[in-house]
């Protein structure tokens, strides 16, 4: 399974993704890289990064681990990527699950996504960039705060490369044609929060759900952006049920 990280400065693979990764390392083998110019992956020389890079990255890896069928799974910016692999490679990608995912043809720049991604490097930055993402308060804590915002400092000078403003035409490059989403064959779960701002379910979901060919929606009240971390259970469980009932090679 190859697990996608979103787009938030200061985001890895490993901060998005490490306690689904300890759930669920028993019963699949989990991928989650840092996607270019984020974490440890820099850019290519040249390179701003975007959908058509970073699907091609996605896919090459994968390749290069000799994986040949996986299912994709990607939050936000993450879950665009997932469905352009699964487009791209319908003989490879088994399944597809968007949590928060971006992706829908003609979504309006929100207002916290956009304010997500220019969020200044430091503690103050890092706090209102976790309230943008959460709707309880009470997950912003000091100590998840400070870890953001070590992450965004470390990270700075690539991140500066990716969404300069204006920041629509980003938002515009990380959306699927029509004919992309239609050709997307394998199953699709998406999953969002009631309650999500930087992705709203009426503006990405619902367009997603109705254009692709095999996809079911899954709205978890009193959340935001963030379901796997606002709801961790419950959205493990989502995953988990729906790989097991498509038929996901588990791990041997």
């Amino acid at each position: 399974m190859l697990l996608l990280h979103g787009s938030g400065p200061g985001t890895t693979g490993a901060g998005s993704w490490g306690t689904t990764v300890e759930a669920l390392a028993d019963r699949f083998r989990l991928v989650a890289p840092d996607q270019a110019g984020f974490g440890g992956t820099p850019l290519a020389p040249g390179s701003r990064g975007g959908l058509a890079a970073w699907t091609e990255s996605a896919a090459g890896l994968m390749a290069a681990l000799g994986l040949d069928r996986y299912a994709v799974v990607g939050h936000s910016m993450g879950g665009a990527v997932a469905l352009a692999v699964a487009a791209a490679h319908p003989d490879r990608v088994t399944h597809v699950v968007g949590v928060s995912a971006m992706g829908a043809p003609g979504a309006p720049l929100s207002p916290d996504l956009d304010a997500l991604w220019a969020a200044p490097p430091g503690p103050e930055g890092a706090r209102d960039m976790l309230r943008r993402l959460v709707l309880d308060d009470a997950l912003v804590t000091d100590e998840a705060v400070a870890a953001r915002a070590r992450a965004m400092e470390a990270g700075s000078e690539q991140f500066a490369r990716l969404f300069p403003p204006p920041r629509q035409r980003w938002n515009d490059d990380l959306a699927l044609t029509p004919a992309a989403l239609a050709a997307v064959r394998a199953p699709v779960l998406l999953v969002s929060g009631a309650q999500d701002r930087v992705t709203p379910v009426r503006e990405t979901a619902l367009p997603l759900l109705e254009a692709l060919p095999d996809a079911r929606l899954h709205v978890l009240g009193r959340c935001g952006h963030a379901p796997v971390v606002e709801q961790p259970t419950e959205t493990r469980r989502l995953l988990t049920d729906f790989l097991s009932r498509a038929g996901t090679p588990a791990r041997a």
